[in-house]
């Protein structure tokens, strides 16, 4: 298989044994692996030919973009790892029709870098944007802190280049935004976590680059009165808010503890918000004579009305971008302050907005039934009622763990969320799907996966329990 595969990209782009070793283990450690070898084609004739190839030896097939994720979808004994990371052509960008046509191995820092030039930006983001790759976003669906806006990568992908199972390539790299001819294809292979085929390119909308930002750390006394804020800046911004992000006290009390950088304000508060309105208008973004940038100065006639009602119990409006800066690098530092202190359960949740203050209030009355020792971390894309809840558990024990993420399943179900919001399902939520996913549609998945994997070789054992 090694030597097959060699003839097809060449010696120096099959890594076995100790080269190997970075694609072993997922980005947190949580699951390790010992892959036949590692594969990384330059080209999407060559990612065919190896998918071809190992459909006639029978070897299962797992993508890997840039190994940043949470749930262990890229990780399988025995299988051959395909890395797109070669695939990493920005072959054009459409500053007209507001588009970009790049490769799955695209690192999303890099795109973000590429449009900037035109004055565009593709607007998700995430923590992990220096070394998560188009087509890891592609297959988890990914969101990020702008979804409130803009959406996930589903809603900011037109088409894509996909190598099916068979080694088949499905051309489906459209540019419309209006193409009622048949299935959507697309969006079944978005959010697939690679179990349907390989992305090898994809088509991307690009969005105008604010030409400002009001950005802004709020406390307030109760999630309901950030939703009342939220609501208010939709309406007095024309819906320009582009994040609405929640840290708790305890998230601020354990950044502070970790990275030694400060708290927001001079008092700790319960509830914390980020806050971000973008403008591009000329209106909004030119500093009038007395030198305020208009979108700045409204955010600030909004916050200092609530403050005197009230509904705002503190405010920090950033004044430049290095105070913009540290606002975002508080809120990006969670994956750091979440997995320092194992053993932990850590969910990804999605809510209704309103019933997001309800599943928090549960979950500490049910976490503390099921181990009374345990603690809690939360941080939040409120815009878009996302959830990243994190139980610290007393001891490392399986059962714990599994009755832990049972409590969260039947909390978030109860009030109309879902158990997988952002991270994907993977290795990590299956017995999740198991349990909680309509039968019927699982039912129709493994229709969809035995229709297009007869062989079932491409991400065997993730998604589908």
């Amino acid at each position: 298989m090694i030597e097959t595969l060699q003839s097809i990209v060449g010696a120096a782009h099959v890594l076995t044994g100790s080269e190997a070793a970075p694609w072993q283990k997922d980005w947190a450690g949580a699951y390790r692996s010992s892959p036949l070898c590692v594969v990384r084609p330059g080209s999407t004739d060559e990612v065919a030919a190896v998918v071809r190839a190992c459909a006639e030896a029978g070897v299962a097939v797992v993508p890997v973009s840039g190994n940043t994720g949470l749930t262990g979808a890229a990780q399988n004994d025995g299988a051959v790892m395909l890395s797109v990371a070669r695939l990493n052509q920005i072959t054009a960008i459409k500053p007209d029709a507001r588009v970009a046509i790049v490769g799955a191995g695209v690192i999303l820092s890099n795109l973000h870098d590429a449009v900037a030039g035109h004055g565009l930006m593709f607007p998700l983001t995430l923590g992990a944007r220096g070394s998560a790759m188009i087509g890891g976003l592609l297959g988890t669906n990914a969101g990020g802190s702008n979804v409130l806006k803009y959406g996930n990568m589903r809603d900011l992908c037109l088409g894509v280049e996909v190598v099916l199972p068979s080694g088949e390539v499905m051309n489906l790299m459209s540019e419309l935004h209006k193409d009622n001819s048949g299935y959507n294809l697309r969006n079944l292979i978005v959010g697939a976590e690679g179990t349907l085929g390989i992305v090898t390119a994809a088509v991307l909308k690009l969005v105008p680059q604010p030409a400002a930002y009001a950005t802004a750390m709020v406390a307030v006394r109760s999630l309901d009165d950030a939703l009342g804020l939220l609501n208010r800046l939709q309406v007095e911004t024309g819906g320009a808010v582009e994040a609405f992000e929640y840290m708790p006290r305890v998230y601020i009390e354990r950044h502070v503890e970790i990275t030694g950088k400060r708290a927001p304000f001079g008092d700790m508060h319960d509830v914390n918000l980020l806050v971000e309105v973008g403008a591009t208008a000329p209106a909004d973004a030119v500093p009038g004579p007395d030198g305020a940038v208009p979108v700045v100065a409204r955010l600030e006639g909004i916050l200092s009305g609530m403050f005197e009602d009230g509904a705002v119990l503190d405010a920090v409006v950033a004044q430049s971008d290095a105070q913009r800066t540290e606002m975002w690098d508080r809120r990006e530092d969670a994956a750091e302050i979440t997995f320092a202190t194992p053993p932990f359960v850590n969910n990804d949740v999605a809510l209704p907005l309103e019933r997001v203050a309800p599943f928090l209030e549960r979950m500490t009355d049910r976490l503390a039934e099921i181990d009374p020792g345990a603690g809690e971390m939360v941080v939040a894309h409120l815009g878009d009622g996302n959830v990243h809840y994190t139980a610290y558990i007393s001891r490392d024990d399986k059962a714990l763990y599994n009755a832990v993420v049972e409590a969260v399943e039947d909390v978030a179900l109860e009030l109309g969320g879902s158990f997988s919001a952002e991270h994907g399902v993977g290795l990590s939520k299956l017995q999740s799907m198991a349990r909680r996913k309509d039968p019927v549609a699982l039912d129709v998945m493994r229709s969809v996966k035995r229709a297009l994997d007869p062989k079932g070789i491409m991400n065997p054992g993730k998604v589908l329990p």
